[in-house]
């Protein structure tokens, strides 16, 4: 295997990808309602991001063959310990109230991956897993800024956070479709309950629902609503073209870019718009 694609391996398989999909919609959210966005603030999504994803895929498997890791999963491990150390060293320039609404989504992260309930974790009890994940991410990327800017909880902010969450929802669609034949049947996801036909049907809804929620708010912009047409088509041809059988690097990667596509559209035509 060539360096290059080692390389972009260890960057898919670190979370990096996904750690800069997040910071992604930080960005959408910061434009959308004009915050500013420190770079600590940054930091500590990004890093936070990166080792509660390595800690929810990997810590079940770094404890039972923590002697015999290889060498990729060694250099992840060690990547994220630092990226710990960063999150710890961002969370000291925040402010408190940021910290508290961290303390409890992390908290959620945790019992996603460990054992509390029963000898279950969230992730394993029927049909939450996906509306966790969705949960923890519109909070992280909508409702995170707004708190640390200090600023009042709107109609508009609670809407933006609906429609994140069922983006979020959405997005999800094609892994859970791509992992269906390899997935326990008691985490109960979409295409195992609905079948993939339905699964991608009730996604194009949710993408419908969530373009007629931006018609509720009372500040709309020409910058946004283009962007989120934009990559609501995005999302649904992703969607769509989603199957069992897919390429290594469609779900972990083309999908997880459309939060990154979608800052550089509402970017770009908040740039051209202005």
């Amino acid at each position: 295997m060539s360096f290059i694609r080692k390389l972009f391996n260890f960057y898919i398989n670190s979370s990096i990808h996904v750690a800069i999909a997040v910071i992604a919609f930080v960005g959408v959210t910061a434009i959308e309602f004009d915050l500013s966005l420190s770079l600590y603030l940054l930091l500590f999504v990004f890093s936070g991001t990166i080792t509660g994803y390595n800690f929810v895929k990997y810590a079940e498997v770094a404890g039972l063959h923590h002697r015999s890791l290889t060498k990729d999963l060694k250099t992840i491990q060690v990547f994220s310990i630092f990226c710990f150390l960063v999150f710890c060293y961002a969370a000291y320039h925040i402010s408190r109230h940021t910290l508290l609404f961290s303390g409890f989504l992390g908290f959620i992260t945790m019992l996603y991956a460990v054992p509390v309930f029963a000898k279950k974790n969230l992730r394993m009890l029927g049909g939450l897993k996906i509306f966790i994940v969705a949960l923890v991410w519109a909070g992280v990327t909508v409702l995170l800024p707004m708190i640390e800017n200090n600023m009042n909880v709107t109609t508009d902010y609670w809407l933006s956070f609906i429609q994140r969450f069922l983006m979020v929802i959405v997005l999800i669609f094609p892994f859970d479709i791509r992992d269906v034949a390899y997935d326990s049947t008691l985490l109960r996801t979409f295409p195992q309950q609905f079948g993939i036909k339905k699964t991608k049907g009730i996604g194009l809804f949710l993408v419908t629902v969530i373009l007629l929620l931006e018609g509720f708010e009372d500040e709309i912009s020409e910058a946004h609503i283009y962007s989120l047409v934009l990559v609501l088509l995005l999302i649904s041809i992703a969607l769509v073209r989603a199957k069992t059988k897919q390429s290594r690097y469609f779900a972990s990667f083309f999908v997880e870019s459309i939060p990154i596509v979608y800052f550089v559209f509402i970017l770009l035509f908040t740039y051209f718009l202005s």
